[in-house]
């Protein structure tokens, strides 16, 4: 991620980036709260700025903006993360059907990479960045789909299991202990649309069997640490 501090005042997108990946890298969890006048001096820009960039991640499902109160981390309810998981286990099935009938081998050399990225992460001890390059791999299946449509109702559906992860995981070490992902890739590459589907179903069915769905209280970091790397 590239330095907050700069010549040049980053623009809305440049901020919405950052705080977005700090947000699904779970350095800032559900709940925390984003002070305008804290991002504004961050990231050296006005509190006009700052608000442009919180709106449009209130707009992607990754901020809640309360009146009077200010923008804080979504915090996804119990029937949310529930909906979300139902909603991706409509979509990716068919989507992981789709892209083995389009898969090449610049894709596979992509999606092995993803893999490859993310296990680093976990053996750096950065859980938070796997799960991200986790998301990620799916979105490339998508991707590859060439399904532009179900794509971008994935990305908000994708974020929106970042939040729910941070806040229901239960086995927080336990990322990538399957080989959910190498056996899709294996079945994309052979072209067997019929493997791919039944393994992103049962894929997404252990993660959601991973979930704790009971309250809990969240984290507390600072915005400053969580925009370091």
């Amino acid at each position: 991620m590239a330095s907050v501090t700069s010549a040049k005042p980053p623009a809305v997108e440049d901020i919405a980036a950052q705080l977005t990946e700090a947000v699904l890298e779970h350095r800032l969890q559900p709940g925390a709260k984003l002070r305008e006048d804290e991002v504004g001096e961050i990231f050296g820009v006005s509190r006009t700025l700052v608000r442009q960039a919180l709106r449009a991640m209130a707009y992607e499902g990754l901020l809640t903006i309360e009146k009077n109160r200010g923008a804080f981390v979504a915090k996804p309810t119990l029937k949310e993360a529930r909906e979300v998981f139902q909603a991706r286990a409509l979509l990716e099935p068919t989507t992981a059907r789709a892209a083995a009938e389009r898969t090449t081998d610049a894709d596979i050399a992509l999606l092995e990479q993803h893999i490859e990225e993310e296990h680093a992460a976990l053996h750096r001890d950065e859980a938070g960045r796997a799960l991200k390059l986790s998301g990620d791999f799916h979105l490339e299946i998508a991707r590859i789909a060439d399904q532009h449509t179900i794509e971008q109702f994935l990305r908000q559906l994708v974020a929106r299991s970042s939040l729910v992860i941070a806040l229901y995981w239960r086995r927080r070490n336990a990322l990538c202990e399957s080989n959910a992902h190498h056996a899709l890739v294996d079945a994309l590459r052979g072209g067997d649309g019929d493997s791919a589907e039944e393994l992103m179903k049962g894929h997404l069915m252990d993660i959601f069997s991973q979930l704790d769905l009971r309250d809990r209280d969240e984290g507390t970091t600072s915005l400053k640490d969580a925009l370091k790397r």
